[in-house]
C-alpha cells in the first residue's frame, strides 16, 4: 500500500492537456484551503487593526522572496537544470550545488541585511503606525523573514522536481504552505498571541520545502554548499533572470506602495484590501496560472523547433479557453459577490459592513482577472521566444501605472463628492466608512487591463492573424457572460423571498442556484452561438484528452 502511494506521489505527467487540468485541479484544493484560512482570519479577528498588522508585515518578506528568490524560478532554471541532467547526474549535481551556493548566500544575506533595517523602513513605508504597532510590526516582520528562505529553498528543489515532471509534488505545496497557517490560526494564536500566526507561516513554508525533499534525495540531487562554484554557470542563469527579477520587483513595490496607502485610511482598509485580493486570485490561479504554465513547455518546443504557425495556434487556442472560461467566471463574482464573500469570510467578527466593502473591492478587482489570465500567458509566450524584453517593459509600465492609477484614483475620489457618490451607489456601499480603499483595487485593475492591451498589441504585431483569430470567441463569450449575469442578478431578486438571507445556508443557496441558472442560460447561449470552445470541451470530456499525447517535449528541451 505505502509502495503504490509513493508510485502515485512520484508519478511522471508529460502531457499538455493532463498537466493542465492537474495543475487546476490541485490550483482548486488549494484555494479552498486559502479560503478556509480566511475564513479563520476574518471570523477571528474582522476586518480590523490585528489583521491589517499582520498582513501589512508580508510586504516587505514577499518582496524579498519574488526578487531573491526569482533567480531560481521555475521558468528560468528548469531549461539550465535538463540540460545538464542530459549530460549526466554527476554534471547536474555539480551544477544544483553551484547554483545553490550563490542563491543561499543571496537570500541569507539580503534578509540579514532586511533583519537590522526594518525599524527604518517601517518609518517611511507605514508612517501612520503608533509606536506599539510599530514595535510590534517589527517583531513580526523579522520573524517572517524566515519565510522567504524556505520557499526560495522549496522553489528551488521544485526546479529539479519539474524536470523530472513530478507535477503532484509541485501541486501539493501550497497546499501544505496553507495547512501550517491553519494550524497557526487555530492552534498556535491562542497560545503566542499575533506571534503564533507569525509562526504558523514558518510552519507552513517548512511544508512547503519538506514535501519536495523525498524525491530529490532519491535522484540523489539534494544541493551542497560548494566553495569551487561555476561561476560561468551562475552568471548565465543570473543574466536570464534578472529582466524577471525586476519585473516581480515592481510589482511588489507597487503593491507595497498600494498597502501603504491602506494604512493611511480607516483600520481595516488593509484587510478589506488583502481578503478582496486572495478572493480574485481563486479563478486566476485555477485557469490563468494553470493553463500558462501548462502550455509554456509546449511553447518553447515549438518556437525553438521553428514551428510558427503551431506556436500561433497554441497561443491561440489557449487564449480562446482561458477567456471562455474567465470570463464568465468573472461575471458570477460581480453580480453574486455579497453571497460569496459572506458566505466565505461572515462568520465572528466579521461584520456586514466588512462584507459590503470586501465585495464592492473584489467586483473591481475581478474586471481585471481576464486580462491578468491573458498576460500570465503572453509573458510565457515571450519567454518561450526568448524574448525577456518586452515583458520587462510591459512589467515596468505596469507597476507605474498601478502607483499612478491608485494615487489619482484616490485623489478625484476625496475631491470629488459627485464621482465619489457614483462609485458608492455603484457598489451599494453609499451609507458606510472607509470607502476611499475601493480605489486601490479600481487602480490596480486599470493598470492591469491597460498592461493586457500593450501585450496582445505586440503579440498582433509579431502574429498579425492573432487578433481575427480571437476576437469573434471573445464577442462570443461576453455576450453570453452577459446575459448569465442578468439572468442570475433576476434570480437574485426572486430567490431573496425564499431563503433566510440571516444565516449563511440560506445566503449560500441564493447565490448556488443563482449562479447556477445563469451557467445555464450562458451554455444555452453559446450553444445557439455555435460557440466553438462549447463544441471542443464537450469533445474533450468524452476522448478524454489528458490521454491523449500532445506536443510533449523532452526533457533536454524544457
Amino acid at each position: 500500500m505505502v509502495k503504490r502511494v509513493f508510485k502515485i506521489f512520484h508519478k511522471e505527467i508529460s502531457g499538455l492537456h493532463e498537466a493542465a487540468y492537474f495543475l487546476a485541479f490541485f490550483a482548486i484544493l488549494s484555494q479552498l484551503l486559502a479560503l478556509v484560512r480566511d475564513r479563520l482570519l476574518a471570523s477571528s479577528f474582522g476586518a480590523g487593526g490585528v489583521l491589517d498588522l499582520y498582513y501589512a508585515a508580508f510586504r516587505i518578506p514577499d518582496l524579498i522572496f519574488v526578487t531573491a528568490a526569482s533567480i531560481v524560478s521555475i521558468s528560468v532554471l528548469v531549461p539550465f537544470l535538463a540540460e545538464k541532467l542530459d549530460l549526466g547526474v554527476a554534471e547536474g549535481k555539480k551544477f544544483i550545488d553551484s547554483i545553490f551556493s550563490f542563491f543561499f548566500i543571496l537570500i541569507l544575506g539580503t534578509s540579514l541585511i532586511t533583519f537590522f533595517l526594518v525599524p527604518y523602513l517601517v518609518v517611511y513605508i507605514f508612517p501612520s503606525l503608533s509606536i506599539s504597532q510599530s514595535v510590534e510590526f517589527i517583531s513580526i516582520t523579522r520573524v517572517l523573514l524566515l519565510s522567504p528562505i524556505f520557499l526560495g529553498l522549496s522553489n528551488f528543489l521544485a526546479s529539479i522536481t519539474q524536470v523530472y515532471r513530478r507535477f503532484l509534488i509541485y501541486a501539493l505545496s501550497p497546499l501544505l504552505y496553507n495547512i501550517g497557517i491553519i494550524i497557526g490560526i487555530v492552534f498556535l494564536y491562542p497560545i503566542f498571541g499575533l506571534q503564533g500566526l507569525v509562526y504558523g507561516v514558518i510552519l507552513g513554508a517548512i511544508f512547503h520545502l519538506s514535501v519536495q525533499i523525498p524525491f530529490v534525495l532519491a535522484q540523489g540531487l539534494i544541493p551542497r554548499f560548494s566553495f569551487s562554484a561555476d561561476l560561468s554557470g551562475i552568471k548565465k542563469v543570473v543574466f536570464l533572470s534578472v529582466p524577471r527579477t525586476i519585473t516581480l520587483g515592481v510589482s511588489q513595490i507597487a503593491l507595497i506602495f498600494l498597502v501603504s496607502l491602506a494604512s493611511r485610511m480607516s483600520e481595516g482598509s488593509i484587510s478589506v484590501f488583502n481578503f478582496s485580493l486572495n478572493l480574485q486570485s481563486v479563478p486566476l490561479s485555477i485557469i490563468g496560472v494553470s493553463y500558462s504554465i501548462a502550455a509554456f513547455p509546449t511553447l518553447s518546443k515549438l518556437f525553438s523547433s521553428g514551428q510558427r504557425v503551431k506556436f500561433l495556434e497554441q497561443i491561440i487556442t489557449s487564449t480562446r479557453h482561458i477567456v471562455f472560461w474567465s470570463m464568465p467566471v468573472c461575471v458570477l463574482f460581480i453580480v453574486l459577490r455579497a453571497q460569496i464573500v459572506r458566505t466565505i469570510l461572515g462568520a465572528g467578527k466579521f461584520s456586514w459592513d466588512d462584507t459590503r466593502l470586501t465585495a464592492a473591492a473584489l467586483a473591481l478587482f475581478t474586471i481585471s482577472v481576464v486580462a491578468q489570465s491573458m498576460v500570465l500567458l503572453f509573458v510565457r509566450g515571450y519567454y518561450a521566444m526568448g524574448n525577456t524584453k518586452k515583458p520587462l517593459i510591459a512589467g515596468l509600465l505596469s507597476g507605474g501605472m498601478i502607483i499612478i492609477f491608485a494615487f489619482a484614483l484616490i485623489k478625484i475620489f476625496n475631491s470629488f463628492p459627485m464621482f465619489q457618490y457614483f462609485i458608492e451607489s455603484l457598489l451599494r456601499v453609499d451609507n458606510i466608512s472607509g470607502t476611499a480603499v475601493l480605489m486601490l483595487p479600481l487602480g490596480y485593475s486599470l493598470a492591469l487591463i491597460v498592461n493586457c492591451v500593450l501585450l496582445a498589441r505586440d503579440f498582433h504585431k509579431d502574429f498579425p492573424n492573432f487578433s481575427s483569430a480571437i476576437i469573434p470567441a471573445m464577442f462570443q463569450t461576453f455576450c453570453a457572460s452577459i446575459i448569465m449575469g442578468f439572468v442570475s442578478y433576476l434570480c437574485l431578486g426572486v430567490l431573496g423571498g425564499v431563503f433566510n438571507l440571516n444565516k449563511t445556508i440560506g445566503i449560500f443557496s441564493q447565490g448556488f442556484i443563482s449562479g447556477l441558472i445563469g451557467i445555464l442560460a450562458l451554455i444555452l447561449t453559446l450553444k445557439l452561438l455555435k460557440n466553438n470552445e462549447v463544441n471542443e470541451i464537450w469533445k474533450t470530456m468524452h476522448k478524454k484528452i489528458w490521454k491523449a499525447r500532445p506536443i510533449a517535449p523532452d526533457v533536454p528541451e524544457l
